[in-house]
């Protein structure tokens, strides 16, 4: 289990997370919800030791991030930010390689190359695994990225908007994949994601910021509540049941 307590992170005069509490549980997916600017990506930021925090603590399997060794926190959890720039000319097949430096530092055995290979396959990626990064499409790009933390093989993937630039069938597939990956491997993921829709049919537990703070928490049904969005993200919304889902209608 990830278990943050009272973590807080300043910029200056501005507190983008403010005294946030907040447990991911094992084998579960968690999505982070809520409007641009509530410190949703910072968080995730701050669990994986990317940026530091100002106050407050996370525990990872009981272990204070401070206390992590850099290898060792690498092999335990991993993260797609936003924004991936790789200034050297890359294939997809040596980018996911690179997900498995924390294990060889740069010499893969065959039996990493059979983690590589594993990835590539569940991001249906086999066929174009060969072509360079700076030829592919954004949504095959981003699948690519995703193929490198799965085959870091942590047991928490944290996830920042793992939907940009991906058309509607596949951001049902990195949806699906990551729903398989919790469910059939055991991984615990964390992600923030803008699309509510795709938070209420694949996650386990949603935790909605807001300015900062955790707005509400909860499970599906808890969080994809026409009241509780409305005040979340300050507009009107519909909330239908259909087909075992809660489908948020927000566009009139």
């Amino acid at each position: 289990m990830i278990d943050v307590k009272n973590v807080s992170k300043q910029y200056g005069s501005k507190s983008v997370v403010d005294n946030v509490s907040v447990k991911i549980e094992k084998g579960k997916i968690t999505s982070f919800i809520g409007p641009n600017g509530a410190g949703k990506s910072t968080l995730l930021s701050i669990i994986s030791r990317i940026i530091d925090k100002n106050d407050g603590k996370v525990f990872i399997e009981d272990k204070e991030i401070s206390q992590w060794n850099s290898k060792e926190l690498a092999k335990k959890v991993s993260i797609l930010k936003q924004s991936n720039h790789i200034n050297i000319r890359l294939t997809i097949r040596e980018l996911v390689s690179f997900g498995r430096f924390p294990y060889c530092n740069g010499k893969l055995t065959a039996e990493d190359w059979e983690y590589v290979d594993e990835a590539i396959s569940y991001m249906k990626l086999e066929d174009i695994q060969h072509k360079y990064l700076d030829q592919l499409s954004g949504g095959q790009k981003q699948r690519a990225y995703i193929a490198m933390v799965i085959a870091q093989d942590t047991e928490y993937i944290l996830l920042d908007e793992p939907l940009n630039n991906l058309d509607m069938k596949h951001s049902v597939e990195i949806m699906k994949t990551l729903r398989r990956l919790v469910d059939e491997l055991g991984k615990t993921v964390a992600i923030v994601i803008h699309d509510i829709n795709f938070a209420s049919c694949y996650s386990d537990h949603i935790v909605a910021l807001s300015d900062g703070k955790i707005a509400k928490e909860g499970g599906v049904d808890q969080i994809i509540d026409k009241d509780v969005l409305e005040e979340i993200y300050d507009m009107e919304f519909s909330v239908q049941a259909i087909e075992n889902s809660r489908i948020c209608v927000y566009y009139n």
